[in-house]
């Protein structure tokens, strides 16, 4: 199971004493390593007063990172309601702190005071805005007494909120693959292609146990197929002497996308099975789409009771427009990844690349260490992700039918029960 995020202990005691009285052995405001440069500290346009600030490395490494020789905070973080901002930073970006600060004693300087108290008590970070980076000044107990310190974390652009929110609504973040993971599909040359395969594999087989296996797994592929096909040519199926006509789905637009799309789908809960073409136009690209039993079990979990426990990710090798309406089928109500996330959290990776956390939270929305994968394969994944991976056995409803609902608990309620556990470990840590 992936592993929960642990916050070092001795920050969170840290930030607890008295903020403007002297602490015994605390370092917030020793100058480290260089020479101390004097910066003007503003909050939007509004001066704050000056401040020291301390290099953390010496020499050319330890150049401050704030422009013009001015600190400008453009804005206060959410207040974190689990765990300090410094513990929280230094688990999303480690080895991250840039410099110190601590406030020049004279003249006073209430408004810096204030901006300090404020974050302390509130558990936030005053956010100075460079680039694509976020210099977070995080207050610290003072060394001097009555003098605010501060120390500067840097951090990709909306990781620290992003990461706030989640903590602080008990969430965490949850990456599906697709393809035999959570469902099975196969279009008209992937069903004969199978067919074949299998024939062929029949003709040199001498084991009559096997050749039997083989036999019933060609009547299904087969029995499938002709669904297919019949869907292809009239926008029908024949199922146990009853024919089913199409329904005209629309599907709903992505922000920035224009064109109208109408799909002719066709649901068969009692085969777990849907027909559907993924562009309308081209009656080839129909797909013969088999659900993986416990779905909804799982589906339920996630969101139960309105109460989002994981935000929702998809990272495939799929091409897109397939994987996107493999999701819509899967999320048809939108419930697990809103349409204005649905362009960003489904993820589509080249055939032959690694799958790879960092790649699939690219826009900042979560952490790796706090999110967790179901997929039917590990290697397809980046090595240093590879601990956060639930492998589910790969779904084959053609070779082995029977399989999901063999066990006493599907595959998928064991993925539930799974995440369930990982969400309870992490937050009993924070």
């Amino acid at each position: 199971a992936p592993r929960p995020l642990r916050f070092p202990a001795p920050l969170a005691a840290m930030l607890r004493p008295s903020p403007l009285l002297p602490v015994p052995g605390a370092s917030a405001a020793a100058a480290p390593p260089g020479r101390a440069a004097s910066m003007r500290m503003f909050h939007g346009d509004v001066f704050l007063g000056e401040a020291d600030v301390f290099p953390i490395k010496p020499g050319p490494e330890g150049a401050l990172p704030f422009p013009s020789n001015e600190i400008r905070i453009s804005h206060l973080s959410p207040a974190s309601e689990r765990c300090p901002p410094l513990a929280i930073l230094q688990t999303i970006a480690p080895f991250s702190v840039r410099c110190k600060l601590q406030a020049k004693p004279l003249p006073p300087h209430p408004s810096l005071h204030r901006l300090y108290l404020t974050c302390f008590n509130e558990y936030k970070s005053a956010v100075v805005v460079v680039g694509d980076e976020e210099l977070h000044l995080v207050a610290m107990p003072s060394k001097v007494e009555k003098v605010p310190c501060f120390w500067c974390c840097s951090v990709r652009v909306g990781l620290y909120a992003a990461s706030v929110g989640m903590l602080n609504l008990r969430c965490l973040a949850i990456v599906f693959d697709l393809d035999e993971t959570l469902i099975v599909a196969n279009t008209m040359r992937s069903f004969e292609s199978r067919i074949e395969m299998l024939s062929r594999r029949m003709d040199i087989e001498d084991d009559p146990v096997r050749v039997a296996g083989m036999s019933a797994e060609i009547k299904r592929y087969i029995e499938d197929r002709e669904l297919l096909k019949e869907f292809i040519d009239t926008d029908t199926v024949t199922d146990n002497g009853r024919i089913v006509g199409t329904q005209k789905e629309e599907v709903q637009p992505m922000p920035g996308v224009q064109e109208r799309l109408v799909r002719p789908v066709i649901r068969l809960p009692e085969r777990n099975a849907i027909l559907t073409r993924i562009n309308p136009e081209i009656r080839d690209t129909s797909v013969f789409v088999k659900l993986r039993p416990a779905w909804e079990d799982l589906r339920s979990y996630l969101t139960a009771k309105g109460r989002k426990r994981f935000e929702v990710y998809v990272c495939t090798m799929a091409e897109r427009d397939y994987a996107l309406e493999i999701w819509r089928l899967l999320d048809p109500e939108a419930n697990l990844i809103s349409l204005n996330n649905l362009s960003d959290r489904v993820v589509c990776v080249k055939a032959g690349s690694k799958k790879s956390l960092q790649h699939v939270f690219r826009d900042g929305g979560c952490h790796p260490k706090m999110a967790m994968v179901i997929d039917d394969r590990l290697q397809v994944w980046d090595e240093k992700d590879q601990h956060r991976v639930h492998v589910v056995p790969a779904y084959a409803p053609y070779y082995a039918p029977q399989a999901e609902m063999a066990n006493a608990v599907p595959v998928l309620c064991v993925a539930r029960n799974v995440a369930c556990n990982v969400r309870g470990g992490f937050f009993r840590l924070v």
